[in-house]
Parts: C-alpha cells; structure tokens; sequence
C-alpha cells in the first residue's frame, strides 16, 4: 500500500474504532446508565454549560433531539436547565456534580487518546499534525455544507 491508501484506510477504520474503545473505556458500573451519545452531550455542555442552541449547533443535532437528550440527562441527574433570567425562552444548561465527573472522566479518556497519537512524535513534527487534522475538519465542514445544499 502507498501512503495515502495506508492514510485511508487509517481514517476508515479510526472513527469505529474510537466509538467502540471509548464507549468501553468511559462507559462501566458507575456510568451504566449513560449513552456514548449522552457523554458527548455532557461533553458539549462542558463545565462552563451553555444555553440548548449553542450547545446543539457544537453537536450539529436539532433542537428537538437534543431536547430528547437533555430530558433523560435531567432525569438521570448529570444536567440542569435553567431558564434565563433576562430572556426566558432561552434555556441554560448546567452540569451537576454528577455529570461534572462524567465530563471529567470522558476528557481524561480524550487525552489518554491524544497523549498515545503524540507518542513517537516530534516537537517538530506536531505542528504538521496539527495542520493534517485542521484540512481533515475543514473538509468535512465544506463537505457538510454542500451536501446539505443539495
């Protein structure tokens, strides 16, 4: 294989791969009753929270499927809503101490991650890296907006 089909194949089988290990490495007793699709709500959320839109344009989901999801986090205790005091239809949402641990660990696996991609690479070499995945994200973006257009 030349590069670029090894550099194919790797991103073919990378998003899999992630999806699976993560779930398996965040998702045990203590965090049973949460999706992996839920630890990235709470990971949209962040510890600073933020308010349904912005949240659901960072996860590019609906407002009603995120609706769906911010029910069944409340309910489980991991976030809060809250409604603005200056603008009552805009609702905030919080983590709770709860989901605040959740979000932790879910980070602590995302740099384990980044942590063993940076293994054997150079200072020198980390600034290409970066570049790589910067064209990777923007194509995506762009790819997205076409499609959506058609």
């Amino acid at each position: 294989m030349n590069d670029r089909e090894v550099i194919n194949d790797i991103l073919v089988h990378l998003f899999n791969d992630i999806m699976a290990l993560e779930e398996a490495a965040i998702i045990d007793k203590k965090y049973e009753d949460i999706s992996n699709s839920e630890m990235h709500v709470l990971d949209a959320v962040g510890p600073e929270g933020g308010n349904m839109s912005t949240i659901a344009a960072k996860l590019r989901i609906t407002m009603g499927s995120l609706t769906t999801a911010m029910n069944r986090l409340v309910l489980k205790g991991y976030v809060e809503r809250n409604r603005s005091e200056t603008d009552r239809r805009v609702v905030n949402i919080t983590l709770t101490e709860k989901g605040l641990l959740a979000y932790e660990r879910h980070r602590k696996f995302h740099m384990r991650m980044v942590d063993a991609a940076l293994k054997d690479v150079s200072e020198d070499q980390v600034p290409v890296l970066v570049n790589m995945l910067t064209n990777l994200k923007t194509f995506f973006y762009q790819y997205e907006k076409v499609r959506t257009k058609e």
